[in-house]
């Protein structure tokens, strides 16, 4: 009963915020925009997004090298259905799922892989606050318009992300460099039968956190993590420029910020929140038509969820998961329920991820 309701919580809020989105656009302009876009850009914005998921993949293994040698092809794989769970089921269910099915196909553990999609989250936040604030501080004033509530929406934000990234990024530094002390310290506070077991989960946990133990393999990361956020700005642009939105170059920073906030939402693949949180930064801050904004949101929002769902969905085919296997897998490992976890496994609900591929240096 509680997987319906949330569903449909889910499918309410999508409906509601595409209502939003489309509330003032004139759906025959919008497909007049669509048609005018010019297609050498739009090409260029999904190889630059082909682009991000390369790097993306090569951060994933420097984050792994701690607790294992993880080849190209194998980490892919894992990326691309985790992607596709996460942009057609609900609950973002492709974030526990991805780690898991690597960790399974690598002979790794679970609980270190699960703590490196941790630290790529931090790094994400770290990067996306510092080029926030590089764009409050040195291109605000560059603003064709000013929507003054948004404008200080988003300082707000900004600030409160920041004082977050730095708590997260303390927390991390600390569980990586004693994870057998944060392991004491919580097992002290529960019950024996369950102390033991979530003691060694948190010490393999703090196995996977590895990278936070070295700064210049965490500075390696966080200068993958920019190449990764600049790319993603860098197909905002292009699009923008293909249906004729005049965004300078330092106004894809203040839009890419705005479509990770759109992205938060919980909807599958940011549906409804990644559409109005890009139109309303061209609309509000660089003058764009509404029937031009909404044409590029469509388009930005196909070119960056499409590719990767359908060869998403293609692996996860090809590896034997199912819907329904995804879901009650994803749910096993989140929950920490091993019984469940065996379950889905002997009923076929998935299939390793091969291991055969080479493995390529996962040295920084």
């Amino acid at each position: 009963m509680r997987d319906y309701v949330r569903n449909a919580a889910v499918i309410g809020l999508t409906v509601g915020l595409m209502a939003f989105f489309l509330r003032n656009a004139d759906l025959a302009s919008v497909w007049s925009e669509i048609r005018r876009a010019r297609l050498d850009l739009l090409v260029a914005s999904v190889l630059v997004i082909a682009l991000s998921f390369v790097i993306r993949i090569r951060r994933w293994q420097l984050l792994l090298a701690p607790i294992g040698r993880v080849g190209f092809g194998s980490a892919g794989r894992a990326t691309v259905i985790g992607f596709a769970a996460s942009a057609v089921l609900p609950g973002r269910l492709g974030e526990v799922l991805r780690p898991y099915l690597l960790a399974r196909g690598e002979g790794l553990s679970t609980s270190a892989a699960i703590a490196t999609i941790v630290l790529e989250r931090v790094t994400d936040l770290i990067t996306v606050v510092s080029l926030l604030g590089v764009f409050l501080l040195f291109f605000s004033s560059g603003l064709l318009q000013t929507d003054e509530p948004a404008l200080a929406a988003l300082r707000g934000g900004g600030a409160l992300a920041a004082l977050g990234a730095a708590a997260a990024l303390v927390a991390i530094v600390f569980a990586a460099r004693a994870p057998d002390r944060l392991g004491a310290v919580v097992a002290r506070a529960l019950p024996d039968r369950f102390g033991a077991s979530v003691r060694a989960a948190l010490t393999q946990f703090g196995d996977g956190l590895g990278v936070a133990r070295e700064p210049t393999r965490l500075a390696v990361v966080l200068a993958w993590s920019l190449a990764l956020w600049l790319c993603v700005c860098a197909s905002a642009w292009y699009v923008c420029h293909a249906f004729g939105i005049g965004l300078p170059a330092s106004g894809s920073l203040v839009v890419m910020v705005m479509m990770v906030l759109g992205v938060a939402v919980p909807t599958p693949a940011g549906a409804g929140g990644f559409h109005a949180a890009f139109q309303l930064a061209v609309t509000s801050f660089y003058g764009a038509p509404v029937d031009a904004a909404v044409g590029a949101a469509v388009i930005l929002h196909l070119a960056s969820f499409g590719p990767v769902t359908v060869l998403g969905l293609v692996l996860m085919i090809r590896t034997g998961l199912t819907f329904r296997g995804a879901v009650d897998l994803a749910s096993s490992v989140s929950r920490d329920r091993t019984p469940e976890l065996a379950q889905v496994e002997s009923a076929g609900g998935v299939v390793p991820i091969d291991a055969a591929d080479p493995v390529e240096p996962s040295g920084t």
